[in-house]
């Protein structure tokens, strides 16, 4: 059952109406808060009401636009700035402006690269730096200048730092869930091989033995069918636990359930195949045999499934011997058979192994004896 998607954040799970209406009430906000601006700093000759209400609102009237252009709706405040500053409003009757330029800037760092982040910035900075002098004369060293400007641009730098920051964390979010996914793809590509190829390739060895002794040893070939009924059924109970496991709601966990039941305690469903397949199988361990971590055991069985499978496969080898080494902090494998010195080396066989052992931090090599033969060791770190 698919699940259901992730709910919106809750301003898009509002109607646009009320969307709609939400938007103009900030922007009325604004205008309240720029209209009182101006009344408080006018004198005398300050212009009457009904002209400081109409100003407040023409100057924040485009903040409606803010979500959807942030950039273009930057621009044209910062042209009423210095517009309004040429008619004399001081630095300290727009500071509603400048503060919706500081969340204009903090959107743009949050949704833009960091260069169109960068210029905005540098935008309002040098709105607010002109909007002080002019009212200064031009005076850089007036009273006053350099505090008001240091504040100014103290808020703008804080509100570009926010908004770079959220969009950083984003893009990290973004980057860590594709990982995630790529991760759990090759996981399963792992999991697949192993189960299904591994599986075909000995029902194969088996179907092809059991065809050569058919008319002269029964018993053998009988051997060989009830082989291939076995692995047949264990492999697809393995894929019906794996599907299970990916149709859940919630994603698959770290290990799915079938390869919980498998690790180096289950090294004779790896040499019954290969014995009934013609090779010699000898296994040893070195240390004091104990439980493993469930990754190490099932990865050290998977690595020990595959350089035994590829042996017979493609070595035409008649022994092999497998080596076990218990150390205190690391588990050792060695796999060597006394084939032609090949294996799968260019397939997915060994790639598959050296990316099990690379998760747990360990490390395979593969390649050819010098003596003859073939040989794969690999070094599983013990938590």
């Amino acid at each position: 059952m698919l699940a259901p998607p992730p709910r919106p954040p809750l301003l898009q799970r509002l109607p646009q109406p009320a969307r709609r209406l939400l938007t103009w009430g900030v922007v009325a906000v604004f205008a309240l808060l720029q209209f009182a601006a101006l009344l408080s700093g006018g004198g005398e000759a300050a212009p009457g009401i009904p002209v400081l209400a109409t100003a407040a609102v023409v100057m924040t009237a485009p903040l409606a636009w803010a979500r959807r252009r942030p950039a273009p709706v930057l621009a044209v405040l910062l042209a009423g700035v210095v517009a309004v500053t040429a008619l004399g409003a001081s630095a300290e009757q727009l500071w509603p402006l400048f503060l919706a330029a500081d969340l204009l800037v903090c959107a743009i760092g949050a949704a833009r690269s960091g260069v169109a982040a960068a210029l905005a910035t540098l935008a309002v900075l040098e709105g607010a730096w002109h909007a002080d002098l002019w009212r200064q004369g031009y005076r850089a060293l007036a009273p006053g200048f350099l505090a008001l400007t240091a504040l100014l641009a103290g808020t703008v730098l804080l509100a570009w730092l926010a908004g770079t920051a959220l969009r950083q964390r984003r893009e990290y979010g973004e980057a860590e869930r594709a990982h995630a996914v790529t991760a759990e793809r090759l996981r399963i590509a792992r999991d697949v091989h192993d189960m299904v190829a591994h599986s075909i390739g000995s029902i194969a060895i088996q179907a092809g033995a059991g065809r050569r002794v058919i008319d002269t040893r029964p018993g053998q070939a009988r051997d060989a069918l009830e082989a291939i009924e076995v692995t047949s059924r264990e492999t697809l109970k393995g894929l019906r636990q794996m599907l299970g496991v990916l149709r859940r709601p919630d994603g698959p966990p770290d290990m799915p359930p079938h390869a919980r039941t498998v690790g180096l305690a289950h090294l004779d469903l790896v040499t019954s195949t290969a014995v009934a397949a013609g090779l010699q199988v000898d296994v040893r361990r070195r240390g004091e045999s104990r439980p493993l971590p469930a990754a190490v055991d099932q990865s050290a069985f998977r690595i020990v499934q595959e350089a035994v499978t590829n042996v017979v496969r493609h070595a035409a080898a008649t022994r092999c011997q497998v080596s076990i080494g218990y150390a205190d902090a690391e588990l050792s494998l060695e796999i060597v058979d006394d084939g032609q010195g090949v294996s799968a080396a260019e397939g997915h066989g060994i790639a598959g192994m050296r990316e099990r052992a690379a998760l747990l931090n360990g490390h395979v090599s593969a390649g050819p004896r010098p003596g003859g033969g073939f040989r794969v060791t690999a070094r599983l770190p013990i938590p």
